[in-house]
């Protein structure tokens, strides 16, 4: 049987099966190196937060009132229900408000009839073309010109003094009863304007009695029953805007220079598990509370399918930069102990341990703050056997065929005869024989 060698035969491969550990023959195990498996420092871009929490909103709400007094005849809507600004939430008895309209009509159409006006809304007419001021005008004209014709017969001595001072009265009683009237004229045409006032007045009462919705909105309460008598500002209906909706919360005083109108907001709901909602910051308050050293913000939240109720409590991220280029490493690769996390630097096969100041994690990999450069090359496994000038071999790990262990292939060929110490001949003869 021929025996066949990985890369013309010039690799020998070290077997270590996970799962299965093995002492060397040397007497001086303590002298050999740690096999460990090695993770270069690597770059990747991080979306920067800030992480916010706080309470949904509706950003208007409407407690519906009643303008006009009477019995309740109908609630056309239920709890939870959808309206539409101008749809009708409830109807009171429209009876007597109608009467009152029949009656505002009349006293209107009345003094219209005095002024002279045929028609609703016509234009009022010169105070010499009413009735009133043309008959008063014709008895001035009459008693002037009887008073003119007596004159002039007394300075002929044909009328007597009587007769003269009798048409200078004539005269006296015309000229009172043409101003009274005009002013008679000038009283009905400000009556006029009172009347039509009140005539809108009472037609406006009456489609009052329909009480609509002044937004779009859903019902949150219902307040009033059919048959219950209401006085005039009774509230009947309470209206929330569900859509949009707002989140009120509050930012640290440090992300005064980070967070700005226009951010993209993600935000979740205990309702809701797993499942990510999207807005955007509508409005930044420009005042830090001392209390608590905080700025409030809104965000505005778009909720097309009502799914997202006010009152709702939130948490999420505005999302405000993206940084690029960021060092980073496998999580793997760090050790913390006691609030200290330190990275095991490969040096010329030596281990040379880092202090490291830890960011944000994505997925395997951890930002690194500050104490790697980024050119180095870090041990990932066996990091409890790592201190200071320990000699490593970094070894990549590989499965083997058909088997759901994983084994290890020394990376020097300074290293063949440590590697062959593996405890699995058989299974790498197996491999390596065909």
């Amino acid at each position: 049987m021929s025996r066949r060698w990985c890369a013309g035969g010039l690799l020998v491969f070290a077997c270590a099966c996970s799962g299965v550990s093995g002492q060397g023959n040397r007497p001086n195990a303590r002298a050999q190196a740690v096999l460990v498996e090695s993770a270069p420092v690597q770059r990747m871009a991080v979306q920067r937060t800030v992480d916010v929490a706080g309470t949904l909103i509706s950003p208007d709400q409407a407690h519906v009132s009643s303008e006009v007094a009477g019995v309740v005849r109908e609630v056309s809507v239920q709890l939870g229900q959808a309206v539409q600004r101008g749809q009708v939430l409830v109807r009171v008895e429209p009876r007597e408000l109608q009467l009152a309209v029949d009656r505002a009509e009349s006293a209107l159409k009345q003094t219209q009839a005095q002024l002279g006006i045929e028609r609703d809304g016509g234009a009022l007419p010169p105070d010499d073309r009413i009735a009133a001021v043309r008959t008063a005008l014709a008895n001035r004209d009459d008693a002037l010109a009887q008073n003119a014709r007596a004159e002039e017969l007394a300075a002929k001595g044909l009328v007597s003094t009587v007769d003269l001072e009798t048409t200078r009265t004539h005269v006296k009683v015309a000229e009172a009863a043409y101003q009274s009237a005009v002013e008679t004229v000038h009283s009905l045409k400000a009556s006029l304007q009172d009347r039509r006032a009140a005539y809108e007045l009472a037609q406006k009462k009456l489609n009052d009695a329909s009480i609509k919705a002044p937004v779009s909105g859903s019902v949150s309460e219902r307040l009033v029953q059919p048959g219950e008598f209401i006085r005039e500002d009774t509230p009947v209906i309470t209206l929330v805007e569900m859509n949009p909706l707002k989140l009120i919360t509050a930012a640290q005083e440090r992300y005064a220079g980070a967070i700005h109108p226009g951010m993209p907001v993600q935000f979740t709901v205990e309702s809701f598990p797993g499942e990510t909602f999207h807005g955007q910051i509508v409005s930044i308050s420009p005042v830090v509370d001392q209390r608590t050293r905080t700025f409030p913000i809104e965000a505005e939240l778009p909720n097309p399918d009502y799914r997202l109720k006010p009152g709702f409590f939130a948490k999420g991220v505005v999302l405000t930069h993206l940084d690029n280029n960021v060092l980073a490493v496998p999580a793997s690769a760090i050790s913390t102990l006691a609030g200290l996390s330190t990275a095991y630097v490969i040096d010329h096969g030596k281990i040379r341990p880092q202090t490291v100041t830890l960011g944000v994690r994505q997925g395997d990999l951890v930002e690194i703050v500050d104490g790697l450069h980024g050119d180095e090359r870090l041990a990932t496994t066996n990091l409890n056997q790592l201190a200071a000038g320990v000699r490593v071999t970094t070894i990549v790990p590989f499965r083997l065929p058909g088997s759901d262990r994983r084994c290890r292939i020394a990376s020097s060929f300074r290293d063949k005869a440590r590697s062959t110490q593996c405890r699995q001949q058989k299974l790498c003869d197996k491999l390596l024989t065909v």
